[in-house]
């Protein structure tokens, strides 16, 4: 269980100055835990005893044991594919079955990372017409980001998807107005200059972040108001996407299915200019 997981699961049961000890971690995640207890205690007006004791309660050995859980979790969130197929779990028997088999494992477990209750402010968040959304990913996740983008316009106006070049983001920022929302997909290896970006969105713009991430959490996660963990590991030297996917889907039906009768209306209006270009059939 990662760090943040063991503090957000006792939040309940925290003291006062516990409850100051986790927010300090937890605004600057994982970065504040790996400062020395000594700096940490001083930022955070504590004492290194009770910030050893707020550890063990969190169930480590030690402020060392927390910080080497930390470090780890830092590491995990930078593995490549070399590193991965060097850990990973071989396929044996039937591989597309067994393939296929880890990832419907991760599409069932998406339910578990994200409540019901988030999943619905979310869809009302992409629904909120009032807002304009820009949506933008990584190397490798940028495809589920274009999904997004390209389903939602043709359910609501005012939806732009960010390319990839650097050189054009101070357009979109320029267009961002306070209270919109920036939907970013970021896996590991996780993307400085989405970092760099999201940073000054919030910074500028006053705009909200919503982040699409894995289990790791993306350092773009203290910036974000809403934080989509979706799990990507199948123990290959590739990572999956299928339950991000997966969790996409859900989104762009329930952002439908709530407002049909203007979803309605925007895919038939959009669906007859189509037809202006001799374009119609989905591919």
């Amino acid at each position: 269980m990662q760090v943040r997981e063991r503090i957000e699961k006792l939040s309940g049961d925290l003291t006062a100055t516990e409850r100051k000890l986790s927010t300090a971690l937890l605004l600057d995640y994982p970065f504040a835990g790996l400062e020395p207890i000594q700096e940490l205690a001083r930022a955070t007006n504590t004492s290194p005893p009770t910030i050893s004791r707020f550890v063990s309660k969190l169930g480590f050995h030690g402020y060392q044991d927390f910080q080497r859980h930390l470090i780890g979790e830092l590491k995990q969130g930078q593995r490549s594919p070399v590193d991965l197929q060097a850990s990973s779990a071989p396929i044996e028997g039937a591989f597309l079955e067994n393939f296929l088999e880890r990832v419907c494992t991760l599409v069932k477990s998406a339910n578990k990372a994200v409540s019901e209750a988030q999943f619905a402010r979310i869809a009302a968040l992409l629904a909120d017409e009032k807002r304009s959304i820009f949506v933008i990913g990584g190397r490798m996740s940028d495809p589920l980001a274009q999904y997004l983008s390209r389903h939602l316009r043709q359910i609501r106006a005012k939806v732009f998807h960010l390319p990839p070049d650097p050189d054009v983001w101070p357009e979109y920022l320029l267009r961002m107005r306070a209270k919109d929302v920036l939907f970013v997909i970021d896996f590991r290896r996780y993307q400085h200059n989405l970092a760099a970006l999201t940073f000054k969105a919030t910074q500028a713009r006053n705009i909200q972040i919503v982040l699409m991430t894995d289990e790791w959490l993306s350092p773009i996660s203290a910036q974000a108001s809403e934080v989509l963990a979706a799990s990507i590991d199948v123990s290959t030297l590739w990572d999956s996407y299928t339950g991000a996917l997966a969790l996409l889907e859900a989104l762009l039906t329930r952002i439908a299915g709530d407002n049909w009768d203007l979803t309605k209306s925007r895919i038939e209006e959009w669906d007859s200019f189509r037809l202006d270009f001799g374009v119609i059939k989905d591919d």
